[in-house]
């Protein structure tokens, strides 16, 4: 018989709670304060900010070239996704990346160097908050849709993730190495754990890892809300809209020093990834300064 049981958080409880303060009480704090705080906290944004949805995010970026990731509808899928530059609005219009039974696709896009564009689609002013311009930072565009699952890993930056259209679930749970399991570093997985998916862990092979799973956060992340995910942080996520599109600023920051093997496997995984020419996040090719 089957060891794996649901871990505690979707029908056991949701583990601990995730602090969740308004848009002003973010500026009043400041991002390195909060950055400094290490815990995850959900930031509401004002109720006037207008950013752009389906629609508007269409109209605006359509001819973009993005990039599109597909991988088998699996959560315990063990292989890489596989990518290819794809135009936006190739994805709004064409059914089959909604309806294919068999495959998980979304669409990424750096659009760090198009401040009007993420200015645009957000609704307000991100530059001189997030700071995203700098080197290695990012202004991610993610678009996605229904049952898309993220599996559990960590990310070397901070993260701020922001909800436009549809709504996210994320699982979180604090920083740590060998308790989760990594996979191979050596092929690049080293920010992944052999657990794929922490709702459904094998206690009996993953023993380690049930003290950090009682630690863990869930939340849904709504539109007009945003995700402080500090770096380092084990988390999953999986779009439960029919539209789910999100933009996330991913910010260097030293608090990485202190994290021997997160900046171990950043460092590995950055190598390999120029090596394999693996898609490595850079800035979208052609944006406007």
């Amino acid at each position: 018989m089957s060891t794996a049981q649901p871990a505690a958080g979707r029908g056991g409880g949701a583990g601990l709670p995730v602090p969740r303060i308004t848009f002003e009480e973010f500026t009043a704090f400041g991002r390195e304060a909060l950055i400094r705080a290490d815990v995850p906290v959900v930031i509401t944004l004002p109720e006037d900010v207008q950013g752009l949805g389906r629609q508007g995010v269409a109209d605006r970026l359509g001819d973009m070239a993005v990039t599109l990731f597909t991988e088998p509808s699996d959560k315990n899928n063990a292989q890489r996704w596989t990518t290819r530059e794809i135009r936006l609005r190739e994805f709004f219009e064409d059914d089959r990346y909604l309806t294919d039974p068999g495959a998980w696709n979304r669409i990424v896009s750096n659009i760090r160097n198009s401040p009007a564009d993420v200015n645009a689609v957000l609704g307000f002013d991100a530059e001189e908050l997030f700071d995203y311009r700098r080197s290695l930072n990012a202004a991610n565009l993610w678009i996605s849709h229904r049952g898309v699952f993220t599996q559990s890993h960590f990310d070397e930056l901070e993260n701020f993730n922001i909800a436009l259209e549809g709504r996210k679930r994320f699982v979180l749970a604090p920083p740590g190495s060998h308790e989760y399991y990594p996979r191979s570093i050596v092929r690049g997985f080293g920010d992944k754990s052999q657990a794929f998916d922490f709702d459904n862990v094998d206690r009996a092979r993953f023993p380690k890892l049930a003290a950090k799973l009682a630690q863990r956060r869930e939340l849904v992340l709504e539109p007009g809300q945003m995700l402080y995910l500090p770096l380092g942080w084990w988390h999953q996520a999986e779009s439960l809209e029919e539209m789910n599109i999100n933009v996330n600023f991913w910010l260097r920051d030293r608090k990485i020093l202190r994290r021997p093997y997160v900046l171990g496997v950043a460092l590995y995984t950055a190598a390999y990834r120029k090596l394999k020419g693996v898609y490595n996040y850079q800035p979208a090719a052609g944006s406007g300064a």
